[in-house]
């Protein structure tokens, strides 16, 4: 919280001055001024560092407590002993929290730039953070946003309310699209500095109207009431969620995955994919953590069509990998080495594939389960089932898959109530975003309780996942006065607003 914007212009010069050196960890600027460090300078790294966070301690917390990882007690001891006995912290993943601010402050350079020529990239930047405050406020709640990213300027921001947040991230993302539409010929166009589109505006709009998708249905349920949306729920919202649900219907959304390559390779160790770089280094051969994460007995038991609710899934073998003599065998979360198989599956090479592999900052997938939702509910215009099935068809397209089908399992396929729908999209969510953002997973989960059948690790301690969770201790040491408290069992308790 105390990045200070000399430093972020030392570090995104570090990284972003083109798409095939912004990795080149030797270089050096000399004494950069901020009015050198142009937008199209500083956005490749933005976009690539924010991802990082996204893409390993927000990825690994999602899966560990939506039970698709677990750990090789065969070779380690104590592994996830934290997550599975659910005993967080200050602590506990503050990476997400510090991680997170950190990289939005360099969209905040980007958008805090002085010259309006560069109207797209500030655009791009808007979008960009957006994405990433929703998430703070999602894991976290109330947060600083009107004070925060101005580095020496105040190193101690205020707290917003984070019903407030989600109202200014909507005008943030309304802001992003119409300076993209009032782009004119004085306008600097994007080129290859945007490592996610390559300087197509339009589907930057479009990704920003499933953004703003998002943040709407991450509301919905306070405001709607139960699962047919039409038991009470919070009056004022539903107003405000019907107003910005007709605007966005027939809006343009992302189909397809929201890819991010800056030009990951294994020429470095700080080049790789950040995502394959937790399992392997440059050389692509040993690590001792590929060793260490493992499938879990409940997601490979689910994919094997072995559980209530489920069917024989072809994802199985590209999101983990079998055993040398057992086939596809997970770990039981809290099981040490005495009461676990000899061999474990590790994660598969449908996902852990390269170190230039692409990363995913948002599947097709999700985007496509979103708009099944909000049709579902008749929000936006188009076919709930259509999209739902679409959204399958786009997981097993990512993971080189066919021959599946949900059918009529009532939790699994398009069949049964409303709300046994909104389960079999909380369900095929919840495959589809097994090791790639699983993150989406957990939040979708405290957002609607499900998928509502997934076990606790055997050595849990509490009766539920947390809600959120607690400030990290370096916010409690440098901006005390304003960090709101929150206690370990009020994690549990009590979410973000939508979860009230």
């Amino acid at each position: 919280m105390k990045t200070t914007y000399k430093f972020i212009l030392l570090f995104v010069l570090a990284f972003a001055t083109s798409c095939s050196e912004y990795l080149d960890i030797n270089q050096s600027p000399n004494d950069p001024q901020a009015s050198d460090v142009t937008p199209d300078l500083i956005l490749a790294g933005a976009l690539t560092s924010s991802h990082r966070t996204q893409a390993r301690t927000m990825n690994i917390l999602g899966n560990v407590m939506m039970n698709n990882w677990g750990a090789n007690v065969n070779s380690f001891t104590g592994g996830f002993s934290e997550e599975f006995s659910l005993a967080i912290d200050n602590n506990f993943y503050s990476g997400i929290f510090t991680g997170l601010y950190l990289n939005n402050a360099n969209f905040q350079a980007i958008i805090d730039f002085e010259d309006n020529s560069y109207s797209n990239h500030k655009a791009i930047s808007k979008i960009m953070k957006t994405y990433y405050f929703q998430y703070i406020v999602d894991l976290y709640g109330d947060a600083p946003y009107t004070e925060a990213l101005k580095g020496i300027d105040n190193t101690t921001p205020s707290y917003d309310d984070d019903q407030f947040i989600y109202r200014q991230l909507i005008t943030e993302l309304d802001a992003a699209i119409a300076m993209i539409q009032g782009a004119n010929a004085a306008t600097v166009n994007v080129g290859n500095e945007d490592v996610v589109f390559n300087g197509s505006m339009a589907n930057w709009i479009a990704f920003a109207n499933t953004i703003k998708l998002r943040i709407l249905l991450r509301e919905s349920t306070k405001a709607y009431g139960g699962g047919d949306r039409s038991l009470p729920g919070d009056a004022a919202s539903a107003a405000y969620l019907d107003t910005q649900f007709a605007a966005l219907s027939g809006s343009s959304f992302v189909t397809g995955d929201v890819k991010i390559n800056p030009g990951y390779s294994s020429d470095e160790v700080a080049q790789q994919n950040p995502f394959y770089g937790l399992f392997f280094s440059n050389n692509e051969t040993t690590s001792v953590s590929n060793n260490f994460y493992r499938g879990t007995d409940y997601a490979i038991e689910f994919l094997k069509g072995n559980l209530p609710e489920s069917t024989p899934d072809p994802r199985l073998g590209s999101i983990y990998a079998s055993t040398d003599t057992m086939g596809f065998v997970g770990h039981v979360q809290g099981a040490d080495g005495n009461n676990s198989p000899s061999e474990l599956s590790a994660i598969g090479t449908g996902l852990v594939k390269s170190s230039s592999q692409n990363g995913i900052i948002m599947t097709g997938a999700e985007s496509l389960l979103m708009q099944a939702e909000a049709q579902l509910y008749t929000k936006i215009s188009g076919s709930d089932v259509a999209s739902f099935n679409a959204a399958i068809a786009s997981s097993l397209a990512f993971h080189g898959a066919t021959g599946y089908t949900p059918g009529t399992i009532i939790g699994l396929g398009w069949a049964g109530s409303n709300e046994d729908k909104l389960k079999a999209i909380m369900r095929q969510k919840w495959i589809a975003t097994n090791g790639i953002n699983a993150i989406e997973s957990y939040i979708e989960y405290t957002r609607t309780g499900y998928p509502n059948n997934i076990p606790l690790a055997l050595t849990a301690q509490r009766s539920d996942r947390p809600k959120r969770l607690l400030y990290p201790s370096s916010e409690l040491t440098s901006n005390a006065s304003n960090v709101p408290a929150v206690s370990s069992d009020q994690a549990f308790a009590t979410g973000p607003f939508w979860a009230q």
